[in-house]
């Protein structure tokens, strides 16, 4: 039985709340980043758990090595700290770099992103929509450092749309933390999962009574006036009806022009 490290209790207590790292001794670099307290940092050793952490724990293993435990930061005020000093490590390494499977905790809204959006994010300059759009949520599938078309397809697929709201929208807003992230124009809807999206790995994967849509990034006009701008207060804007969509993390929010609700 291979043996398994302990925390002694005096030890534990002065560490308290810590940030602990897994470094591969083949390479010499980080590849898990965690926080706790006792011995938390020990937990991944006994391969019990099937995660992407132990998995590279045990290739270590089998070349004759063992992953070296480092405490980052110790004595920490409270487990909060803990968390807040982990995400940011992940961000700083880049949780696509490590074996950790999200940023960590409120690291996409708290976490690294670039001044410009930090700026939109508390500034919160309001919108003023006047075309006919659909906004779209993507909060739980936002991160920083996402490409192009990962935004892209994160954002365009796929949804319960009714036929006069995919008829009349012509914008698709890909919308983050109330923050207008990206503006599309929509060239057609086609049922959910027909088309190629990297989320799937390329994969069809059909959607039932969904519906996803193509097209291309708006116009600069379109983007100068909208990109960073805020919509999450948006309840009535210049004669617009506003409809707010029932799931909670990603969802839609329709904005049609009045003349548009005349033909509803």
């Amino acid at each position: 039985m291979r043996f398994i490290p302990k925390i002694p209790p005096a030890v534990a207590r002065k560490l308290g709340h810590y940030v602990y790292l897994y470094v591969n001794p083949l390479d010499q670099q980080v590849f898990y980043v965690g926080k706790g307290k006792g011995g938390r940092a020990l937990a991944h050793l006994d391969g019990s758990e099937e995660r992407p952490v132990t998995k590279v724990v045990r290739e270590i293993r089998a070349a004759g090595e063992e992953p070296r435990i480092e405490i980052l930061a110790h004595g920490l005020p409270d487990g909060e700290a803990a968390l807040q000093i982990e995400a940011a490590v992940i961000d700083l390494l880049g949780v696509h770099n490590l074996a950790n499977e999200v940023r960590g905790w409120r690291g996409v809204k708290y976490g690294r992103m670039p001044l410009s959006e930090v700026v939109a994010h508390y500034a919160r300059r309001r919108a003023d929509i006047s075309e006919p759009a659909i906004l779209i949520r993507i909060n739980k599938l936002y991160r920083y450092g996402m490409t192009d078309v990962e935004l892209y397809d994160a954002t365009r697929s796929a949804w319960r749309v009714g036929k006069r709201r995919r008829d009349e929208a012509r914008y698709a807003f890909s919308v983050f933390e109330g923050v207008v992230r990206e503006v599309y124009q929509i060239a057609e809807w086609l049922p959910g999962g027909s088309t190629f999206n990297n989320r799937n790995r390329g994969k069809r994967a059909a959607r039932v009574q969904r519906w996803e849509f193509v097209g291309t990034i708006a116009e600069d006009s379109m983007r100068q006036r909208y990109l960073n701008r805020y919509v999450v207060l948006l309840r009535s804007v210049g004669g617009h009806r506003v409809t707010w969509p029932r799931q909670p993390v990603r969802g839609i929010l329709v904005v049609l022009p009045a003349r548009a609700q005349r033909c509803a």
